[in-house]
This record gives C-alpha cells, sequence and structure tokens, in this order.
C-alpha cells in the first residue's frame, strides 16, 4: 500500500491588537502605579516647598503695587515651568528600548503620548493646587472677585495650570529629543534660561530680541498674571520708597528773587501753587484791633501820658507829636508788613472827618491820651473799625505786596543760595499729598496695554498657552514616530 503523505492544514496565528483608546487606559494606568510605587509623588512635595519659598518673599507685594504685582507674577511663572518642565523630561527617554520593542509589537505611538498628556494634567492640575493652598498659607493675600469666573483664585488656578502643563509638554518634547535622561539634563537648563530671560516683563531687553518672547511660553504667563493681579490699577511705590530713604539727604542750590516770585505768582496756575497761595497766614488787621494791639504797648502808654500845653489846633497839636525826637521810634513801628504807624496817621487825616477835628483849638493843657480819646469817642472812626488796614491774609497776598514794591523789583536777579532736605521740601507740600501725586503720576505713566485686567485679554493668553501645549503634543509625537530608527 502506497505511503500516503497526508497534508496538514497550516495555521496562522491571528494576534489581536488593542485598540488606540485601550492602549491610553493600559498606558495611563501603568503611569499611575508608578506615581505610586516608584515615588513619582514626590514631585507634589517639592511643588510645596518651592510654593512656600515664593510666597514668603512677594507676600507683602503681590496684589499690593504695580512692581510687587508684577513680581509676584513673574515668580509664580517660574514656579510653574520649574514644576511642568521636571515632571517628565525624563519620562521617555529613560524607558527608550521599552518603547522601541513595544512599538515593534503593536503599540500606537498617538495612544502613548496622550496617556503621557492626560497623567501629567492630572499631576500639573495637583502640583497648581498645592502651590495655591500653599502660598496662601504663608500669607499671599489674593482678592475675591475674578473677571472670567467669580472667584480671582480660580482665575488664576487656570493660568497657573495652563503655564505648568504647557512647560510640561515642552519638557516632554525634550524628552523624545534626547536620548539619555543625561542628555535630557543637560539641555533642560538652556531651556528655563531662554524662557525666564525671553518673558519680557522682567529684564529689558534689546530690539533685536523682541521677538523672540513670543516663542515663550513664560511671556504670556507672566501677561495673564499680571493683568488678573490687576497691574494697571495699583499704585507704583518705587520712586516714593526711593525718595522716603532719601528723607535726610541735603539739597542746595540757587534761585533768583524774581523767579521765586513769578512761581507763586497770580498767574500760576498749579493747583498746588494756588493752595500755597491761599494759606492764610493771618487775620485782617482792623482799625480795634490796632487799637488793642497799641493799647498793649509799654511806649504807647507812655505817650498818652504826655501832655502838652499849647494853644493851638489838634492838627498842630499832632504834627507836633510827629516832629518830636521821641516819637520817631514809635511811628517807624510796623503795625503790619510794611504798614508803619506814621503811614497809617497819614492814611486817617485825609478824611473830611477828621481834617474837621485836626481844625479845631486847644486852648488848655492836654495829654495825648485824651486827643486819641477824643477822636474815637467823637464816633468818626465807627464807619472804619472793621475795615482791613494793610491787606495782606493770605499768603498770596503776601507774594503780590512784594512784588508790586520797587525795592524788590529791582532785586529782582538777585541770587539766593538754599540748604534744605528732602524732608523739609516734602513736609512743605505734604508728605501724604507728595506720596498720592508721585503714585498716580509714575502708575499712569507705567500703565501697559498687555496687563489690561480684561476678560478678552486674559482669554486671549489662555488660548495662547493652550496653543503651545498642544504644539508641543504633536511635536512629540512627530518625534517618536522615528523610535525604531533609532540605532542605539
Amino acid at each position: 500500500m502506497p505511503d500516503v503523505k497526508a497534508e496538514k492544514p497550516s495555521r496562522r496565528m491571528n494576534i489581536r491588537y488593542r485598540g488606540r483608546g485601550a492602549q491610553v487606559i493600559i498606558y495611563l494606568g501603568k503611569l499611575i502605579r508608578m506615581f505610586i510605587y516608584q515615588n513619582d509623588w514626590k514631585v507634589l512635595p517639592m511643588a510645596a516647598l518651592i510654593a512656600g519659598l515664593v510666597g514668603m518673599v512677594v507676600r507683602k507685594r503681590m496684589f499690593i503695587n504695580m512692581e510687587g504685582s508684577l513680581m509676584g507674577a513673574f515668580a509664580l511663572v517660574c514656579v510653574c515651568i520649574w514644576n511642568g518642565c521636571f515632571n517628565s523630561v525624563q519620562v521617555i527617554c529613560r524607558e527608550r528600548d521599552v518603547i522601541k520593542r513595544e512599538h515593534r509589537s503593536g503599540m500606537h505611538i498617538s495612544s502613548y503620548i496622550c496617556a503621557h498628556m492626560l497623567y501629567q494634567s492630572i499631576l500639573c492640575l495637583l502640583q497648581t493646587g498645592v502651590t495655591l493652598y500653599v502660598t496662601r498659607m504663608v500669607g499671599v493675600k489674593y482678592p475675591d472677585e475674578g473677571v472670567i469666573t467669580p472667584y480671582l483664585l480660580f482665575d488664576i488656578g487656570i493660568s497657573m495650570f495652563l503655564i505648568t502643563f504647557a512647560s510640561d509638554m515642552l519638557s516632554l518634547w525634550i524628552s523624545t529629543l534626547a536620548h539619555s535622561t543625561t542628555t535630557a539634563m543637560t539641555i533642560m537648563p538652556f531651556v528655563l534660561i531662554f524662557q525666564l530671560v525671553f518673558s519680557g516683563g522682567m529684564l529689558s531687553l534689546p530690539e533685536w530680541s523682541e521677538p523672540l518672547t513670543n516663542l515663550t511660553i513664560s511671556n504670556p504667563g507672566l501677561k495673564v498674571l499680571a493683568a488678573q493681579a490687576n497691574y494697571n490699577n495699583l499704585p507704583l511705590a518705587s520712586i516714593w520708597n526711593t525718595i522716603s530713604k532719601m528723607h535726610e539727604s541735603e539739597v542746595t542750590g540757587t534761585v533768583k528773587l524774581g523767579d521765586v516770585l513769578d512761581l507763586l505768582g497770580k498767574k500760576n496756575n498749579n493747583p498746588t501753587v494756588r493752595k500755597i497761595r491761599n494759606t492764610e497766614i493771618g487775620e485782617y488787621l482792623t482799625l480795634n484791633g490796632l487799637t488793642q494791639g497799641l493799647n498793649q504797648l509799654d511806649s504807647y502808654q507812655i505817650f498818652r501820658k504826655k501832655t502838652f500845653s499849647l494853644d493851638t489846633t489838634y492838627g498842630d497839636l499832632l504834627k507836633a507829636f510827629r516832629e518830636s525826637p521821641d516819637s520817631k521810634e514809635f511811628l517807624e513801628r510796623k503795625i503790619f508788613a510794611d504798614l508803619t504807624v506814621e503811614a497809617l496817621l497819614d492814611n486817617m487825616v485825609k478824611t473830611d472827618e477828621m481834617k474837621v477835628l485836626m481844625e479845631q483849638k486847644v486852648v488848655s493843657d492836654v495829654k495825648f491820651g485824651d486827643v486819641i480819646d477824643l477822636i474815637i469817642s467823637s464816633g468818626l472812626l465807627d464807619a472804619y473799625k472793621d475795615e482791613p488796614i494793610g491787606g495782606i491774609r493770605t499768603a498770596g497776598d503776601l507774594v503780590d505786596r512784594l512784588a508790586e514794591n520797587p525795592d524788590v523789583q529791582k532785586n529782582r536777579d538777585q541770587q539766593y543760595t538754599f540748604k534744605t532736605t528732602v524732608g523739609e521740601i516734602v513736609n512743605l507740600f505734604g508728605a501724604t499729598k507728595v506720596k498720592n501725586v508721585i503714585q498716580t503720576m509714575a502708575s499712569e505713566a507705567s500703565r501697559n496695554p498687555d496687563y489690561e485686567n480684561s476678560a478678552e485679554n486674559i482669554l486671549v493668553y489662555w488660548w495662547r498657552i493652550f496653543g503651545f501645549a498642544i504644539l508641543f503634543v504633536f511635536l512629540a509625537m512627530i518625534t517618536l514616530e522615528s523610535v525604531d530608527k533609532d540605532k542605539r
């Protein structure tokens, strides 16, 4: 019987691969197990430590003034970029051989990158929560009302999460480029320096380098946090702080008398000058006030007792008194500013009523005080008792009177050297008012439209940061697709 060779049917191995979505879940589970069992959770206490150090530095300045808020925003950006970059800089390059083997066995690179993206987003969210919590605990006072959401803390949390996540995806891409952890860690310092130097906020950059700020995550990150800190509506305190430190510093200079009079003159409408001019330096001197003042002078009381025995008129009597050598000192006494007793008498005797009185005869011995009492009791001066004498009541009146004086005009070009301190100059105008004026003017000059606290502005920056994250995810996928070409 001939040998019959039975042909066995060939068997084909039908290997069934899981789909992309299932692979994402598998690798996400793997990453979570690594977080728990391989100490990847240590990034959270590190984030808390960094946040605590930064919070203690910025807590007394952020949300209080312009420079403090900008410094605080920059510090928070640094925290976010640091956390994000060191989350994933080694995750791919350290298991490059495993990725190559599993890719040849059917692993989809897109599933692997998406799993990392989801895992890193959870990690970034936890780091953001830890950072916000710790900074609040160490004293950073976040305002209550937000722009996009009802709470500013939540708005800032979204910004910090996006900055951290975009930085994380940047370092994930770098991890796909590097073939070893040593290479990745060597590249990372240069990436951090580039991000921080070209943030465009804290450091003044040359014009040629300004376009480079558009390539950084830190630039929109700094702008969005500064906008949320309400930078443009806060005072700029650095100039006033510098002036305060110079309180005892001496100031010397030379000025002309005419320049000072012009500065304080009627034509200067500066609000500060107008306030100085309106400052009262005393009440108007009236005739009643003059009488009361004279009665308190010993020299006046002596003249009141002086007796005249002349057959003459009151006018002659007054003339004799004025020509007496003993009365010279009294007549030259200044009542107010440049108004003397003699000048006052000249003005009094010009009135019609006084002319009538001066022509009356004196037929017996009379004291000078009796003459004065007669004038007062006659009622001739009642109409003038409340009239101001001299016309000087405010600082402006005094300046105007000096400016009209011929002797002063002759000395307009005379120079005077003064010596004072910064504190005395500030106190002259009022420290609080000077502080408010300086801070207001400085803040207006420092306004930056990029830091405008508006919903539209904030949303634009959020989209820019999120766009960076998506870009780095695609770059990581494209770079890792060539893993099979790696001969090492």
